[in-house]
């Protein structure tokens, strides 16, 4: 049963490939490459189709299975990636996008739920940890496959396309898997269950688990409360339940609002804001955030059963808000110190001025900051040949003048302007992600496999996802349009902000359930909501619970 979690999330491995997809996506599409709004729709439309996703997933789960689910977010995504390789015009792309969007949604919820039901306790922890690790990991493959593709005709075809294969290829090997043993045994097909609890546990533990899935299920009937029939007011009346989804869906929200998708959406595009003006050359550099991403999940296979869940988060999200302090710091230097626009350099290249410089007198005080706002038309700055950090041109933004600043060897810029502090920018993305991979990356699907009581666990299930991925889509929406309208040092600064939040939370509503088979985590949460004194040992405090 080992197998299972190698193959069943490779449907979300291929989704960080638009981040680099997105900066050819603007060269052959220059409506897209105008318009803000259009980009964020672009990246987050996919966000949109797995927040229904997510929601559908719930209900699938419950009715149909785990497997069944998976299939289906399998046939979906290979569907979404072939509309994408072929969209001839950007709402077709955006139609694409909803698909895999689709796909991602229902994997997201339903891979760590089958990977945590068909796994032993004392491994749950790290089987869910290499779910993570197979989707930063992808992550990590789409930007090599992004590099890949740079120098090929219809570079960002061939990006978006080649997402397909792993969705076909986990749709064969999924055929080939059995349907999670808990969901078998509450459908009331006993044999199968005990069948494949048998290959799973060994022989002197296994009947113990069954036992402890028979009492859960018997509980269950003398409730009457099939998930099927469950509605949102009885989830809310239920403590443990009540309880598991203030502490699940809580991370779910916090782990978006923290930052993390706008720089794996976006990293490529921060990485130009930071001062580095080729696509190439973000690409590659944007391949470090993603190998780090991916090693932070090794790091969370191996920690994640021997330090617990709640340390991880806490340590996690220290380094983030000190990450995200960094970065907000870099940025405002590097806005502050932008170049300035000299008035030479630019009639240097004329008629190709930018037309608002022009406008604003003779020799106006602009810097390369103030020449990127420009936007009638929009307008690019061209360094100096001598040194970057030198007075450049303000030009028109278009192909032939880029080419005319290139030719004199000269660097053109549209996102960001030279600085000396972008490898600063770079160190501070590096730092967040070696933080956040670990402990934010991965402990909130983990929590949210193992919190909730089984015949709640589908749709407790979908309700976090849906959380996870409605905050997914504000924070994919906004962040271009956040830095456009109040910079980018202040958007990471408001990062860092919600991730104290985040601190607090983790600290006083997030139980620690390391080492608890899922029947004794129900038990948990009945008896306290808060851990006000969060300094406390779980145990200790349910010892003094019992006592009292």
């Amino acid at each position: 049963m080992t197998q299972c979690e190698c193959e069943c999330v490779c449907v979300c491995v291929c989704a960080g490939v638009i981040s680099g997809a997105l900066l050819y996506i603007r060269d052959d599409f220059k409506s897209v490459d105008r318009e803000t709004v259009l980009q964020e729709s672009i990246v987050s439309m996919a966000v949109a189709g797995a927040i229904i996703g997510a929601a559908i997933g719930g209900w699938l789960n419950d009715r149909y299975g785990r497997r069944t689910t998976i299939l289906i977010a399998d046939f979906l995504f290979f569907v979404g990636a072939v509309l994408m390789a072929a969209a001839p015009n950007p709402s077709l792309l955006i139609v694409g996008r909803v698909f895999v969007g689709l796909g991602v949604g229902m994997a997201s919820m339903t891979s760590p739920l089958y990977i945590s039901e068909a796994s032993p306790a004392k491994v749950r922890g790290a089987l869910v940890s290499t779910n993570g690790f197979l989707i930063t990991g992808g992550q990590f493959l789409s930007y090599l496959i992004n590099l890949a593709f740079t120098k090929a005709p219809g570079t960002w075809r061939w990006m978006l396309g080649v997402a397909g294969v792993p969705a076909l290829l986990q749709f064969i090997l999924m055929l080939l898997l059995p349907e999670s043993p808990r969901w078998l045994y509450r459908k009331g097909r006993k044999e199968e269950a005990e069948a494949i609890l048998r290959k799973i546990y060994p022989s002197q533990e296994v009947d113990a688990e069954i036992q402890a899935l028979k009492e859960s299920m018997e509980k269950e009937l003398l409730e009457n409360e099939a998930s099927e029939k469950v509605s949102y007011v009885k989830l809310l009346r239920t403590t443990t339940v009540r309880r598991g989804l203030v502490a699940g869906v809580g991370l779910q929200v916090f782990q978006q609002f923290v930052g993390i998708n706008t720089v794996m959406y976006y990293s490529p595009t921060i990485v130009q804001l930071a001062g580095f003006a080729s696509n190439q050359t973000a690409l590659l550099l944007s391949l470090v955030t993603a190998g780090l991403n991916a090693f932070g999940s090794i790091v969370s296979i191996y920690f994640i059963d021997r330090t617990g869940r709640k340390k991880l988060l806490v340590i996690s999200l220290c380094g983030v808000i000190i990450s995200l302090g960094l970065l907000s710091a870099v940025f405002h230097e590097t806005t502050s110190h932008a170049p300035p626009v000299g008035a030479n350099e630019t009639s240097h290249f004329d008629p190709y001025t930018c037309p608002d410089y022009r406008l604003a007198g003779p020799s106006p005080i602009w810097d390369c900051m103030k020449c990127l706002k420009a936007s009638s038309p929009s307008c690019g700055f061209c360094s100096s040949s001598e040194n970057k950090l030198l007075a450049g041109a303000c030009l028109i933004s278009n192909n032939t003048i880029r080419d005319v600043c290139h030719g004199e060897n000269r660097a053109w810029y549209t996102r960001g302007c030279p600085s000396s502090f972008g490898w600063l920018a770079l160190i501070g993305l590096a730092l967040y992600i070696i933080f956040f991979s670990p402990g934010m990356g991965s402990v909130p699907w983990i929590v949210n496999s193992e919190i909730y009581p089984l015949r709640f666990r589908g749709i407790c299930g979908g309700i976090a996802a849906t959380a996870n991925w409605i905050s997914n889509l504000i924070v994919a929406q906004s962040f271009l349009s956040l830095t456009e309208a109040i910079g980018t040092s202040w958007t990471f600064l408001i990062f860092g902000v919600i991730s104290v939040v985040a601190l607090c939370f983790v600290l006083v509503c997030v139980p620690e359930t390391k080492g608890l088979h899922i029947e004794e985590v129900e038990k948990m949460l009945e008896t306290r909501a808060l851990q006000l004194k969060f300094w406390e040992k779980r145990s200790d405090v349910l010892k003094k619970n019992q006592e009292v």
